[in-house]
């Protein structure tokens, strides 16, 4: 049997923690919790402590973002000599069987690097994600995202990338293209290391037996402007880096319309100064993506005709904006 760990990251989320270590505790397939305190300062903290004796508890003094934090699990469960490491958000919870199904999915299929589960919201009623997808606009998504529960996406499936909030890595690719990038903070970090796995020729895998729960938003919507600055500062990055340079023509001209188009967007509801700060930060690290990018494509092992194949040639369902523009264009 794979040794595994479960890693959650900790902030300030004492209304959802306990559930979310209850179901982990509940698995069939029993595991090592791994928790990662972001400088939590609501309590939540102390309720782990109290509660939750059990845990393998890491203290920061400060918020490192999910990235951040998420990589001082994986290096412990690495330094552990474990074999993989799952990641559950602390705002979710995971079905009874979930941990075992998708173990259960990387020991059937060695060439799969990570497998991701049926995610959904806490009501049980609509879809979070069942895997993410990559568009030719260089804008992810979330596939199946606010679709009403049904059997549509009960089929195991191969799928661009995982959402880190509950997924399973194998340790042996991770210790191959490495971590979550740190500048990432948040959001679309997953998405990253996973644009990463397939350059590096492992597989993403969809297990929808494997099912959790999720309070989406519960955590970014605490600070104001807080998704707008990331999702600002981030998305150009997954370009730089991973993009491939044929693809590099296509997808930058839409992004840089897409890119636009949210900063105009944001000074309208007031956050553009979030916006711009993001532009800003994403730029002066512009260098240092660079450098990461030669050594992603120098080690890339796949075909361009594969990264074409595993890419959404469309916008994603909610670029309602976009799509219309697009359409008038056409016309």
């Amino acid at each position: 049997m794979p040794k595994t760990a479960v890693v959650v990251l900790n902030w300030n989320g004492k209304d959802s923690i306990s559930d979310c270590l209850d179901s982990l505790l509940a698995q069939t397939l029993k595991t090592q919790i791994i928790l990662i305190d972001n400088g939590s300062t609501d309590g939540s903290l102390e309720i782990i402590q109290k509660n939750y004796p059990t845990v393998d508890l890491i203290l920061n003094q400060k918020n490192l973002g999910f990235a951040g934090g998420v990589n001082q699990g994986i290096k412990r469960a690495i330094k552990l000599e474990l074999d993989y490491i799952a990641l559950l958000n602390d705002d979710a919870v995971a079905d009874v069987h979930w941990l075992d199904h998708l173990v259960d999915s990387l020991d059937k299929n060695p060439g799969v690097g990570i497998a991701t589960c049926k995610f959904m919201t806490i009501d049980r009623k609509k879809l979070d994600s069942t895997g993410d997808l990559y568009t030719s606009w260089g804008l992810p998504f979330p596939r199946g995202r606010d679709e009403a529960v049904s059997t549509k996406y009960d089929d195991s499936t191969e799928v661009f990338g995982a959402s880190g909030g509950a997924s399973i890595y194998r340790i042996e690719m991770l210790n191959e293209i490495g971590l979550f990038d740190n500048d990432f903070f948040a959001y679309y970090e997953d998405i990253d290391i996973s644009f990463r796995a397939q350059l590096a020729g492992w597989k993403v895998k969809y297990a929808p037996e494997a099912t959790a729960y999720h309070r989406i938003g519960a955590s970014s919507s605490k600070i104001k402007g807080f998704t707008t600055y990331q999702t600002m500062k981030n998305l150009p990055w997954i370009v730089v880096k991973d993009v491939p340079f044929s693809l590099l023509p296509t997808v930058v001209p839409r992004l840089a319309l897409a890119y636009c188009g949210f900063i105009l967007s944001s000074i309208q509801r007031g956050q553009g100064i979030y916006a711009i700060k993001g532009l800003i930060v994403s730029v002066a690290l512009l260098p240092k993506k660079l450098i990461q990018r030669s050594k992603i494509q120098r080690n890339r092992k796949v075909s361009l005709d594969y990264i074409k194949s595993i890419i959404s040639y469309d916008l994603p369902p909610n670029a309602t904006k976009l799509r219309a523009f697009r359409n008038k264009f056409h016309k």
